[in-house]
C-alpha cells in the first residue's frame, strides 16, 4: 500500500458535464486529469452506452471543453486544439467548436466564434444559442494592443475572480444559424444575461441591467426566436439562480428574496405562466440550499443541478452534511437519491437518473439510479485509492454550551498505534455557508498520511441546517469561534491519541478568516496555515469583486462610512499584536475574491510584532487555487502546508 502524498492528485480523474443523448441511449460526459508535463489539465469527452454497459473515450484532443448533443449521433464541443503562434499577439477572444459522431470517426472543425463563449445549447430549429462576453467599448485588436499597458475602470466591480478586469463587459445572448453561419445578438446593451434554457422557439433567461455598479438582483425574461420579441416575466427585488421550462407556457425557477438572512438566504421555488406573468410560489420555508455545498478538493468542472421531466422538477440540495437529489411534484418535495455522500450533478431520461458524485470515502464516479436502486456504473478512480492508505472519517456530535448539537469528524493518522500521541490539525471550511461531510478530502488524507489527526466540523454559519443556523451576520468571530473551540475540546476528550500540546489550525476563505481570527484570540495552537483569507473588513469592502455588497451584508449593514468600528472590531488585523502562533499565509496573486492585500496586511502585522510567519504567493492563480489551480501549484501548496506543520508540530 502506498501513502497519499502531495502529488497523488496527479493520478485522480475528475468527472463533469453529464448529458443524455436525445434518445436516452448514451450518456456523454467530460473526464479531466492533471498533466504534470504541461502543468495543466487534460480533458476529453467520454460516452457511456447504457444498453451495452460500455464506456469509451470519444475525443482525444486533451483540451476538450463543454459540449451539446446535436442529435442522437452527433456532438458539438469546444476545444483548444489549434496550435498557437507565439508571435501572434492576439487579444480578441475566440472559441473553437468541433463536431464528432459518437459511432466513430475523427472530430472535424465546426465553427470559430470570435467571442469568449460561455454556456451554449443546440436548439431544435437548426440554431445554437449561447452567451458570450461583449466589450461595450467595442475596441478593435489594434486598440486593445494600444491599451494593454494600462487599465481604465469606470464601474464596479472592476474585476472578477478567475476572469480579470471586467469593466465595460457584459454577458449577452446570441444565436448561431447552423446553415448560414450567421451570428445574431439577441439581447445586448448594458444587460447582463445569466442562466438560460430553451423550449421549442422560446428562450427563458435571467438578466440584470446596470450602469456604474452591478447589482446582485436579477429577474426572469423570455425571448421568442420566431418574432424576436422580448418579455419581462418577473419584476421583484430578488436573485433568480436556476430555471427550467415545466412545459411550453410555464417555467420553474428558484429565487432568493434576501428576507431571511440577506445574501445567503435559502431560495424558494416558484413557477411563472409566460402568457400572463402570473408567479406562483411553490414552497414555503423550504430552507434548503439548492447546490452541493459539501466541501471537497477533488472536483473539476460542473454540470446540471436543476432539471424537469414529465413536468416534475428535480434538484440538488444540501441537507445536514450530504447533498441529495429531490423531486418536486404538485408542491410535494420527495427525496429521491438520498444515500450518504454528495450528488454533484445529474441528468434524467425516462425516469432513469445518471449522476456524478461521491460515495463512501472514495473519489468521484458515475452512478445510475433507477427503480429505487442506485448502482455504481464507472470505475475511473477505484483502483487509484485501492492502492492507497486511506483513513476513514469518524463522525461524532458535540453539544455546545448554548445547547445545540454540531456534526464533527476526526480522521486518525495513518498507521497510528494505541497509546501513542499525535499532533492534530483543526480544519475550517470556507463559505461560511458550506459544509464538511464524510466524503473523500485529499488535503485531509495527505495530513493523515503525514501522521496527523484531522479535526473538522460544521459550526454556526454552515449550510445544511437552515437559515437560522447559517446566520452569523454581524457576529463573525463570536458564536462560530466558540463552536470551533468546543469541537476541538470534544475531539481531545474523545480521542486519547490527540496531543493537546501539538495543535495546528488551517482553513481557506472564510476558514482563512477564522484562522486569522483564532490566532489573535488564543495561543493554544502551535502552528497555523491561513489561505485566501480575509484580515481586514474595511479594505475588503472596496478592493474585491464582491466586497461592496458582501461585506455590508455579512456585517449586518455596516460600511466604512456608517459603522467602521463594527468592521474593524471583527477584523483579525485588529488583534495581530496579540498573535504568538507561527503562521503561514498562502494566497494567489490574482485572487480578486479575497484580494492579496488581505494576506499582505496580516503578514506585515505579524512580522512587525515579531511573530514567526511566512507568506507564499502563487502567481497566475486565483481564489480557486486549492480546487482548480495548476497541478504543480496545488502540489506546492500541499507541500507548504505539510512542511510548516512538520516544523512546528513535530
Amino acid at each position: 500500500m502506498e501513502k497519499i502524498k502531495v502529488d497523488s492528485i496527479l493520478e485522480y480523474k475528475f468527472l463533469s458535464d453529464l448529458k443524455y443523448s436525445p434518445d436516452g441511449k448514451n450518456l456523454a460526459f467530460k473526464v479531466s486529469q492533471a498533466d504534470s508535463d504541461d502543468n495543466e489539465y487534460n480533458s476529453t469527452l467520454w460516452i457511456y452506452n447504457i444498453e451495452e454497459d460500455n464506456f469509451y473515450q470519444l475525443t482525444a484532443g486533451r483540451k476538450d471543453g463543454g459540449f451539446a448533443w446535436l442529435n442522437n449521433q452527433e456532438i458539438i464541443f469546444t476545444s483548444k486544439r489549434k496550435a498557437k503562434d507565439k508571435n501572434d499577439e492576439k487579444l480578441l477572444p475566440e472559441t473553437e467548436f468541433y463536431k464528432i459522431n459518437v459511432n466513430g470517426g475523427e472530430a472535424v472543425h465546426f465553427k470559430t466564434i470570435e467571442k469568449n463563449v460561455g454556456d451554449f445549447k443546440a436548439e431544435s430549429q437548426g440554431q445554437m444559442i449561447f452567451t458570450a462576453m461583449k466589450d461595450l467599448k467595442e475596441r478593435s485588436e489594434e486598440e486593445l494592443k494600444e491599451d494593454k499597458d494600462y487599465q481604465v475602470v469606470e464601474e464596479i466591480p472592476f474585476w472578477a475572480n478567475g476572469k480579470g478586469f471586467t469593466d465595460s463587459y457584459r454577458s449577452h445572448l446570441y444565436s448561431l444559424d447552423f446553415e448560414s453561419g450567421e451570428i445574431k445578438e439577441l439581447v445586448g446593451d448594458k444587460n447582463n444575461v445569466g442562466n438560460f434554457v430553451i423550449k421549442d422557439n422560446k428562450i427563458a433567461f435571467t438578466m440584470t441591467y446596470f450602469e456604474d455598479k452591478a447589482e446582485i438582483t436579477s429577474n426572469l425574461y423570455l425571448y421568442e426566436l420566431d418574432s424576436g420579441n422580448l418579455h419581462q416575466l418577473t419584476d421583484r427585488v430578488w436573485s433568480i439562480s436556476m430555471l427550467e421550462f415545466k412545459n411550453e407556457n410555464e417555467i420553474y425557477f428558484a429565487a432568493n428574496d434576501f428576507q431571511d438572512m440577506g445574501l445567503n438566504s435559502n431560495p424558494e421555488l416558484y413557477k411563472v405562466d409566460t402568457d400572463n406573468n402570473k408567479v406562483i410560489q411553490l414552497t414555503e420555508e423550504m430552507d434548503k440550499s439548492l447546490w452541493a455545498s459539501v466541501g471537497n478538493d477533488c472536483r473539476l468542472g460542473g454540470g446540471q443541478s436543476f432539471a424537469v421531466e414529465n413536468s416534475e422538477l428535480y434538484f440538488i440540495s444540501t441537507e445536514g452534511y450530504n447533498a441529495y437529489l429531490n423531486r418536486l411534484d404538485d408542491g410535494q418535495i420527495d427525496s429521491i437519491v438520498d444515500n450518504e455522500g454528495a450528488v454533484d450533478l445529474f441528468d434524467i431520461y425516462d425516469g432513469q437518473i445518471a449522476f456524478v458524485g461521491f460515495r463512501g470515502n472514495q473519489l468521484q464516479e458515475l452512478y445510475i439510479y433507477e427503480n429505487g436502486e442506485e448502482r455504481q456504473a464507472s470505475s475511473f478512480n477505484e483502483q487509484v485509492l485501492a492502492e492507497k492508505m486511506v483513513s476513514e472519517p469518524e463522525h461524532f456530535t458535540v453539544e455546545t454550551s448554548d445547547g445545540l448539537e454540531l456534526d464533527a469528524w476526526v480522521i486518525k493518522p495513518v498507521g497510528y498505534q494505541e497509546g501513542e500521541k499525535y499532533p492534530a490539525v483543526l480544519e475550517i471550511h470556507g463559505g461560511p455557508k458550506t459544509v464538511y461531510g464524510s466524503i473523500f478530502f485529499n488535503e485531509f488524507q495527505i495530513l493523515a498520511n503525514e501522521g496527523y489527526a484531522v479535526i473538522f466540523s460544521n459550526p454556526r454559519g454552515s449550510d445544511g441546517r437552515g437559515n437560522e443556523f447559517a446566520d452569523i451576520r454581524g457576529g463573525y468571530g463570536g458564536r462560530d469561534y466558540k463552536d470551533l473551540m468546543e469541537v476541538t475540546n470534544a475531539a481531545i476528550e474523545l480521542y486519547d491519541l490527540i496531543d493537546a500540546d501539538r495543535l495546528g489550525v488551517a482553513g481557506g476563505s472564510y476558514g482563512g478568516y477564522m484562522t486569522n481570527w483564532i490566532v489573535g484570540q488564543t495561543d493554544r495552537f502551535k502552528a497555523a496555515v491561513s489561505q485566501r483569507s480575509i484580515s481586514n473588513w474595511v479594505s475588503m469592502f472596496a478592493t474585491t469583486d464582491i466586497g461592496y455588497y458582501f461585506v455590508k451584508d455579512q456585517a449586518d449593514g455596516a460600511t466604512p462610512w456608517n459603522n467602521v468600528d463594527e468592521l474593524w472590531d471583527s477584523s483579525p488585523l485588529k488583534y495581530a499584536d496579540k498573535v504568538s502562533t507561527p503562521t503561514l499565509l498562502i494566497h494567489s496573486e490574482e485572487d480578486y475574491r479575497c484580494w492579496l492585500t488581505e494576506a499582505l496586511q496580516f503578514f506585515t502585522a505579524l512580522k512587525y510584532h515579531g511573530v514567526e510567519s511566512r507568506l507564499t504567493i502563487f502567481k497566475g492563480e486565483n481564489h480557486e487555487l486549492s480546487r482548480s489551480g495548476k497541478p504543480e501549484h496545488r502540489i506546492r501548496r500541499y507541500q507548504e502546508m505539510v512542511d510548516w506543520f512538520n516544523e512546528y508540530l513535530k
